[in-house]
């Protein structure tokens, strides 16, 4: 995975500066994720130079071909991370908007959270879910008895889908196609590989299906399934529970989300209490 990406980003580098392209946005921490890279560039700086697009797809080429295989966690996620900025195939699909969101939440987590794409919050943020769907997934991560920050959170897309060129589109977004989860998918699993979580959980039928399965959400959940050995459970997403409280229906879903999160904190080993057990249930 990583030198292949290495591969691709140094790629995209050059196909930039082939297409006239002198300069590229990448962010300060994505250049110092990269193995060497940022000393390199200073280095160019500090002799007078300027840092153009052939530059430093030959910096990437030479100084960045290290395998996310080394160091800790937290610095392995921060390689992918800077790789996914780039990410070459993603960017050249054109249906994309350019800012990219991660991830969030402990390298050591033992439980990993997925969803589809950044929306409007989640892009001003650079945060997967913020905003009232963020707002929901922290309640429901309370009554696990999981503060929000001992888990990782991800989307299996890594941008905001664009509407009408990814101008101004304000606050409406779309949900990814099954090519833009595709390209962001190796990340996603690149991630999986570095937590190593104990159970994942998909939110959401675009979650789901950017993992592999297809089908609805109410045919999917109640079951135990695998991705390379990792136990995951897939659910609702929180902003369809939203939707569900505003149209009177709201009790029932939540139970069913609750009941998912049940089982998954089953393969985690986490202690359940009676009253757990019995939230949102009906009647």
């Amino acid at each position: 995975m990583s030198t292949d990406s290495v591969t691709l980003l140094r790629q995209y580098l050059e196909a930039k500066r082939d297409a006239g392209r002198t300069h590229v946005a990448i962010s300060a921490e994505s250049v110092r994720a990269l193995p060497g890279l940022e000393a390199r560039l200073e280095r160019r700086l500090a002799a007078g130079g300027e840092i153009v697009a052939g530059d430093a797809a030959a910096e990437v080429d030479t100084g960045a071909g290290s395998t996310v295989a080394e160091g800790t966690k937290a610095e392995r996620l921060a390689r992918v991370r800077a790789l996914a900025e780039a990410a070459p195939e993603a960017r050249a699909l054109g249906t994309l908007r350019e800012t990219m969101v991660f991830a969030v939440g402990n390298p050591e987590a033992r439980l990993m959270l997925i969803g589809e794409a950044p929306g409007y919050q989640e892009e001003r943020q650079r945060e997967p879910f913020v905003g009232p769907a963020g707002e929901k997934l922290t309640q429901i991560l309370k009554a696990m008895g999981l503060p929000r920050e001992s888990v990782y959170i991800s989307n299996i897309c890594k941008f905001r889908p664009a509407i009408d060129g990814g101008g101004d589109q304000g606050t409406k977004n779309r949900k990814p196609t099954e090519l833009e989860m595709r390209v962001c998918l190796p990340f996603v699993m690149s991630e999986i590989e570095i937590v190593q979580p104990v159970c994942i959980v998909a939110l959401g039928a675009t979650a789901a299906e950017g993992m592999g399965l297809s089908g609805a959400v109410g045919k999917l959940r109640g079951q135990v399934h695998q991705v390379h050995g990792t136990p995951m459970i897939v659910t609702y997403h929180p902003s369809y529970i939203l939707r569900e409280e505003k149209e009177g229906g709201g009790m029932q879903v939540k139970r069913q989300v609750w009941e998912d999160m049940l089982a998954a904190m089953e393969i985690l080993g986490l202690p359940i209490s009676e009253k757990q057990r019995g939230y949102f249930k009906v009647g």
